[in-house]
């Protein structure tokens, strides 16, 4: 009987490289002067308990006025991935991203929610806003 050891692969794939350089890239808004909403709905977000261990799941909501740059897509969704192996409480984490938001395209308006699945018969949800020139 033969024992087959088999060996991780330790290369980075690109795909992990992408997410762990994740950054939230911006583009000028093409319509400055005129507020519209824009409304971004992350249904994979993943990170894991500082105090367990185990893996949280939410959709993250993200509604925002653009000012003078927009966010874009791919950039978020790289950037949301970067969260999946990171330990960080559910306030915490919502309110890195509306940190991290205002910081890459200082929107008139931000709203950011966690909506968390239930673990342990507890659902919760974390909304955090942000207005312009205003305190968060």
């Amino acid at each position: 009987m033969t024992t087959e050891t088999k060996i991780a692969d330790t290369t980075v794939k690109y795909g992990e490289r992408l997410i762990q350089e994740g950054t939230l890239i911006t583009f000028p808004n093409p319509r400055v002067g005129r507020q519209y909403k824009i409304h971004i709905t992350l249904p994979e977000f993943t990170c894991k308990c500082p105090f367990s261990g185990y893996p949280d799941f939410a959709t993250i909501e993200v509604t925002y006025v653009p000012d003078e740059r927009v966010v874009e897509l791919k950039a978020l969704k790289l950037y949301i991935n970067s969260y999946r192996d990171r330990y960080i409480s559910h306030e915490e984490s919502v309110n890195q991203i509306l940190d991290d938001f205002v910081a890459a395209c200082d929107p008139l308006e931000l709203t950011v929610k966690g909506d968390f699945t239930p673990r342990g018969n507890v659902h919760t949800v974390i909304e955090v806003s942000h207005r312009k020139n205003e305190q968060s």
